[in-house]
């Protein structure tokens, strides 16, 4: 989820490109007119599908489903609205979709790392961020887990402990 300028779908469809199979899908409430050209004149457009409204309403979710249906495997990356709440039930909607040994990827769960006030402005922070929505969501699950083996080899990431593997 989370569109923004696209470089993000681009360069996820740019490494499908390179393995030769497979499509990115991005959700957001506001894809802007000019980034929307910008992304369908580009050559990795082909791997590319957009949707515009809400990650969290039902319309979106039936969409995804649809385009989900039948695929082998299918990798969720969640980067949109950065509040618990908003977070917390992305995960809910996204993570059916999540096929074994596959990944959510969370972003920005460093917020909660971050010291207090150095996001102003913003309506996420420590306490009320992706990663403490991470916590909820694995707190009554068995079926994804933190994948510590990536964190481990990064040497810099904003999605600590947001690597989260679907192991049932």
């Amino acid at each position: 989820t989370g569109i923004a300028h696209g470089g993000s779908l681009i360069y996820y469809a740019s490494i499908l490109e390179l393995i030769g199979n497979g499509e990115v899908l991005g959700i957001d409430i506001d894809i802007r007119t000019h980034n929307r050209e910008q992304i369908e004149k580009h050559p990795m457009f082909k791997r590319i599908t957009m949707l515009e409204g809400s990650s969290l309403s039902s319309e979106i979710v039936q969409q995804v489903a649809d385009i989900a249906k039948d695929k082998k495997t299918i990798l969720v990356s969640l980067d949109s609205n950065h509040t618990h709440e908003h977070v917390l039930k992305e995960l809910e909607l996204y993570a059916p979709f999540v096929t074994k040994e596959s990944y959510i990827v969370v972003f920005d769960t460093i917020v909660e790392d971050l010291p207090e006030g150095y996001l102003p402005g913003r309506p996420w922070g420590k306490g009320n961020n992706p990663k403490s929505a991470v916590y909820a969501f694995l707190s009554d699950r068995t079926d994804f887990v933190i994948d510590h083996q990536i964190d481990n080899k990064l040497l810099i990431s904003v999605a600590p402990e947001g690597y989260l593997k679907r192991v049932k």
